[in-house]
């Protein structure tokens, strides 16, 4: 069977870093954290008191008040990227077949603060129920996001949620990625959100030792792949993709932002936590994409990273790289955004996603911020502190997760 061509026509972020395409980019390529102090509850009593929250962030700008109320902050995100991307594709219902378009958005979590909120009013009124919300299961449950885009654009394609915590969005765009190939659907509009800055969300996390404890210093918290780091910052945020079918897009005049061009999906069977050993299952689903594309390794002019300043990720991320690139490895940049907006969890893959598609159009590559001290396990160009013109042409882009999972994609220039 002929594979379909898969290329980007929108795009549309909620981010630490900006709530807009432009101003998400600029403060990327300035190398500014989004990292501060927890406004949203009191930290007193948690080993980490910062995170990258959204700022200046209006629900309103995106829905009525009355949903505002009926949807966990996650949904909001999701709905409001969704809404840009959608219009930066400039999509016409009156001339798509609603069948034809779908939806597939994930949340590695769900309604994580609305679970908080709703538990709360339960403990204190004794365990009494009646107190409980009747939206309480629709606003919680992680497919609730991409209902609500369907619902909002009368969208009748394929629709669903994929969940596999930090691979969850990457995923989404993967799948979607497919139905397109296949022919099920010719539009699809992708991607994850999270919002789990919460009490429960920064335990658990704290609980496990995954998260900086950097409180007095919050900006310098995140610092994938240099020698100090001491754990992850959570972040925030929703990224959406709308991806066509090359000559649908064509025919309506879309413009392009460039293509997927291959997928590769993996898990490492070993940990529940921890990545496998020389980060063999990440590495293996970065050969799987570079083959899907059509590619040899010399033809990667950038990674992605996933990134996470965590000891282990980071360490055997490198040595994935290394064994699907080899010596080229050494000769392109390798960077990590979580580096300013902290780990979106869900949503990384999808945010992530929008910058690599960025950095081939724009001829930037963003830094890694906080890169102090290099680390001798992880020896690549990981563009220190300073934005990186170059002319991209392609982008690997990878992400991994709790239980194992493993994604990788490849971009590229529209042609």
């Amino acid at each position: 069977m002929q594979k379909r061509r898969v290329v980007i026509t929108g795009l549309g972020v909620i981010t630490p870093l900006g709530n807009t395409i432009e101003d998400f980019w600029n403060n990327l390529l300035a190398g500014k954290s989004g990292a501060a102090p927890i406004t949203y509850f009191d930290t007193t009593h948690f080993d980490t008191k910062f995170a990258c929250e959204v700022k200046g962030f209006d629900p309103l700008n995106y829905m009525d008040r009355k949903l505002t109320q009926r949807v966990d902050p996650f949904t909001q995100f999701a709905i409001a990227s969704a809404d840009m991307a959608f219009k930066d594709a400039a999509l016409d219902m009156t001339k798509i077949d609603p069948y034809r378009i779908g939806v597939v958005f994930g949340s590695g979590i769900g309604g994580m603060q609305v679970y908080q909120k709703e538990q709360e009013k339960l403990f204190k009124k004794e365990g009494n129920p009646d107190r409980i919300s009747p939206f309480f299961i629709p606003m919680l449950i992680a497919d609730i996001a991409a209902g609500r885009i369907s619902m909002l654009y009368g969208l009748k394609g394929p629709n669903y949620a994929t969940i596999s915590a930090c691979t969850t969005s990457a995923h989404s765009i993967a799948d979607s990625f497919m139905l397109i190939q296949r022919g099920n659907a010719d539009v699809m509009v992708t991607g994850g959100s999270e919002a789990v800055i919460c009490p429960m969300g920064v335990g658990g996390f704290n609980a496990m030792k995954a998260l900086s404890t950097r409180n007095d210093a919050p900006e310098k918290g995140s610092r994938p792949f240099e020698k100090n780091r001491d754990g992850f910052v959570m972040g925030e945020g929703g990224g959406t993709i709308v991806l066509e079918e090359l000559e649908f897009a064509k025919a309506r005049g879309a413009k392009i932002y460039a293509e997927i061009a291959g997928i590769g999906l993996t898990a490492d069977a070993h940990h529940i936590t921890e990545p496998a050993p020389e980060g063999e299952g990440v590495a293996e689903a970065m050969r799987i994409a570079i083959e899907d594309a059509g590619m040899k390794p010399v033809d990667i002019d950038c990674v992605n990273a996933h990134g996470t300043s965590t000891y282990y990720n980071d360490k055997n991320e490198t040595a994935a790289i290394k064994k699907v690139l080899g010596e080229h490895a050494y000769k392109i940049p390798v960077h990590s955004i979580k580096s300013m907006i902290g780990h979106l969890l869900g949503a990384a893959g999808a945010v992530e996603s929008i910058a690599s598609v960025l950095t081939i159009n724009k001829g930037m590559v963003p830094p890694t911020i906080n890169y102090e001290v290099p680390d001798p396990e992880c020896d690549l160009n990981y563009v220190p502190n300073k934005a990186l013109k170059k002319e991209i042409n392609t982008v690997l882009c990878d992400n991994s997760g709790f239980g194992g999972h493993n994604t990788a994609l490849v971009f590229k220039k529209y042609e």
